[in-house]
């Protein structure tokens, strides 16, 4: 049973089975293994300032995703959320899409089976409550992953387009894009997290799915991987009503080309009616998100397909015209029917004021709220450059070259390249939606390029004597510079150090602490600003669960996560009303602020503020936001101080610089509730005593002033917590 021959005989028959695989896959392989280590070790960089998720929206993500843990995945759909948005609640799923959360609590549910999940973290120079969840640990993680998975899919998306070079160097570009980088690394688990992959997932199968050379089998399958793709997208984010859009223009587009076929009408049809039997069905779209106008133009693309479908069937000329045209008529009847009905939605106003950037420059709570995010407006070419680098040299070239050849994949992704660079000029935030686009574009025209090099460079060197006069121009010596110029322009991104930096841009991106390590401060310091941990620990431990804690809205995710307490407001900017009643009890006097705090039954109010060695402001807390909580309540922010919160500038020598003698106190300013709990903290730090004297609001807790230094000196940041008196 164990002889030395059956042993052989076994060893032999082992070393049979192995894979036979070429060497050119090999390197394929290999290179696109190191590209994938790449984009998670890139990405895994901000451990250097703790393990921690980062912004704000994430630590809402976290909260639905561990009461899926440990509820089931369907008990979010009943969750009302008492500690968001007091005294009404939050009604969950309304208010988030639950694809993100789901996927990261079903990965956790098999990395816990396999033993693989995070384990908990006790102890740490800084100290984060909630590193003791696993969960907590995982979602840190999860970006990462997702990124990397991204960056798998895009290399088939590029595969598909231009063959296995378009798609390593599109998985590489993608890898080491810098707003995509910023939208996934360590800690940003918010919904573009899973966005990118879903929208790539969604155009790889469709575009599979339309492909005539394939099986109707096949196409049937892509189409229906396609749909659940789009659906998936749906339930996950609100910009998947991007994909929908120039998934409908690239239709169209082939109508107009002459491109129909009735593997275009069955993939449509499937794609799209599994899309929107899924998007249906998410609470925070429902069933009136079908009728909105972006739907119902997919429904009238498909109404357009059926009828050249139909007509194609039509052998008369004239029976043909007239079923077209009768179609045509009755579909515009029926839709001017539904409109004046009022079946016909409308696109949200952020939606809107994407596509129309004019529309967010209005007066409204809701249009002021917006332009209160520094990341919803627009983008500028030095923003592009900065993301793209010397990319975007190349992309108008990658255009070219796919309008040269207009197949299918090279027209879906023109559109996808032209449509993002108009969304991203209209809002910062969406550059994100460049980085796929241009990371094809831009490996599409380096491919090119360098192909009829490499070509000449593999010729062989033997020319037949009497055809040495036809002999290209272009020799091998050149082909070689050429190709090693266009790989010396890559390290103008990839490798040479950005401005002010010693990193690379794409590194630099990367090598940046989490937003909450550093105090939401535009700072890489050398060690994480304790502050705003410091005084959520606090809260978490020395306020009673039900003490309902006052802030402005950009800390109310942080506090309801980190502190486990209940706020007003919170990232979500569900209810701008209640938003615009914070502000203004931030920029009333005590006497007017304490009838707001005693209706809604706050307990604490917490402040932000960071100011300089003389006492002045920073900007880089309540005292650069204070202009918006005067706006968006409607208020003339003017009045509070023309310069600063309580100052106002008088130029009397008329010469435009600011002079110590010019600047006056503004006594409405001085009156409001943020600058005395503002001032009253500072004067308490820089001098020991304050000469404000507060009527409504006591001292709880002041983090420990610690000096950083900026472009202008140092500055000191603070985070204050005071307890409401009343009477």
């Amino acid at each position: 049973m164990f002889s030395k021959d059956k042993a052989v005989n076994a060893l032999t028959s082992v070393g049979a089975l192995r894979f036979r695989i070429s060497h050119s896959s090999l390197m394929h392989i290999s290179l696109l293994l190191i590209i994938l280590v790449i984009a998670a070790t890139v990405r895994l960089l901000p451990l250097r300032w703790g393990f921690q998720l980062s912004e704000f929206d994430p630590h809402m993500h976290y909260r639905l995703t561990k009461h899926m843990v440990e509820n089931g995945f369907f008990a979010w759909s009943s969750w009302t959320d008492s500690m968001s948005w007091y005294p009404y609640g939050l009604t969950v799923s309304k208010a988030l899409y639950p694809g993100l959360a789901a996927t990261a609590a079903f990965l956790y549910q098999i990395a816990n089976a396999l033993n693989l999940a995070p384990a908990p973290i006790l102890s740490s120079d800084l100290y984060h409550p909630l590193t003791a969840d696993p969960v907590f640990n995982f979602c840190i993680i999860f970006p990462v992953i997702m990124a990397t998975l991204t960056v798998l899919v895009i290399y088939f998306v590029g595969r598909d387009i231009g063959g296995k070079e378009v798609g390593l160097f599109s998985a590489f570009f993608l890898a080491l894009s810098s707003s995509y980088i910023s939208r996934t690394s360590l800690g940003f688990f918010d919904d573009e997290t899973v966005g990118i992959f879903g929208i790539l997932l969604f155009i790889f199968f469709f575009l599979r799915s339309i492909d005539s050379e394939r099986p109707l089998r096949n196409s049937v399958a892509y189409a229906v991987a396609g749909g659940l793709s789009l659906g998936y997208l749906f339930a996950s984010w609100g910009a998947a009503r991007y994909p929908l859009g120039i998934t409908l223009i690239f239709v169209l587009v082939l109508i107009l080309l002459r491109r129909y076929s009735s593997r275009l009408f069955l993939s449509y049809g499937t794609t799209f009616g599994v899309a929107l039997l899924i998007a249906a069905n998410v609470p925070k779209l429902g069933v009136t998100f079908l009728k909105e106008p972006t739907v119902l133009a997919v429904a009238g693309i498909f109404l357009l397909l059926g009828i050249i479908e139909v007509s194609r069937r039509i052998k008369t000329t004239r029976s043909k015209m007239l079923f077209v045209v009768g179609f045509l008529a009755l579909i515009v009847v029926v839709f001017f029917a539904l409109a004046s009905l009022g079946l016909v939605g409308e696109l949200g106003e952020k939606f809107i004021s994407v596509i129309f950037p004019s529309e967010r420059l209005g007066e409204g709570v809701t249009q002021q709220l917006v332009q209160s995010v520094q990341e919803h407006r627009p983008a500028t070419w030095g923003s592009f450059y900065f993301d793209v680098g010397i990319g975007i040299l190349f992309v108008p070239v990658g255009l070219y070259f796919a309008v040269q050849n207009p197949t299918n994949r090279n027209l879906f992704l023109v559109i996808f390249g032209l449509t993002a660079i108009y969304f991203a000029g209209s809002m910062v935030r969406l550059t994100l939606l460049l980085a796929p686009a241009f990371s094809i574009l831009w490996a599409l025209a380096l491919v090119q390029l360098i192909k009829p090099f490499v070509t000449i460079l593999r010729e062989s060197p033997r020319i037949p004597r009497r055809k040495t006069r036809f002999r290209s121009r272009v020799g091998k010596e050149f082909s070689a510079a050429f190709i090693i110029l266009m790989f010396l322009l890559l390290t103008v991104t990839f490798v040479l150090p950005s401005a002010g930096s010693t990193f690379p841009r794409v590194i630099d991106r990367a090598y940046s602490p989490t937003t909450i390590a550093a105090a939401s401060l535009p700072l890489k310091p050398t060690e994480p600003v304790r502050d705003w941990l410091d005084a959520l620990n606090w809260m978490r431990v020395n306020l009673e669960q039900s003490d309902v804690v006052c802030s402005w809205w950009d800390y109310g995710y942080w506090i309801t996560a980190i502190a486990n307490k209940t706020t007003l407001a919170d990232n979500g900017t569900g209810n701008s009303t209640q938003i615009s009643l914070i502000g203004k009890m931030y920029m009333s006097n005590e006497t007017e602020a304490i009838k707001f705090l005693k209706e809604y039954d706050v307990k604490y109010v917490v402040i932000y503020q960071s100011f300089r060695e003389d006492g002045s402001d920073a900007v880089y807390g309540d005292e650069g936001k204070w202009r918006w909580m005067a706006r968006i309540p409607g208020m003339d922010d003017t009045k509070f101080g023309n310069y600063t919160l309580g100052m106002d500038w008088i130029d009397t020598n008329e010469d435009g610089q600011v002079g110590t003698d010019e600047v006056v106190m503004n006594e409405m300013g001085n009156s409001t509730v943020l600058y005395k709990l503002m001032h009253y903290a500072r004067d308490m730090a820089l001098q020991g005593y304050s000469e404000i004297q507060l009527e409504h609001f006591e001292e709880a807790y002041f983090s420990q002033v610690a000096w950083y230094r900026d472009s202008q000196g140092a500055f000191a940041p603070m985070v204050c917590v005071y307890e409401v008196i009343y009477d």
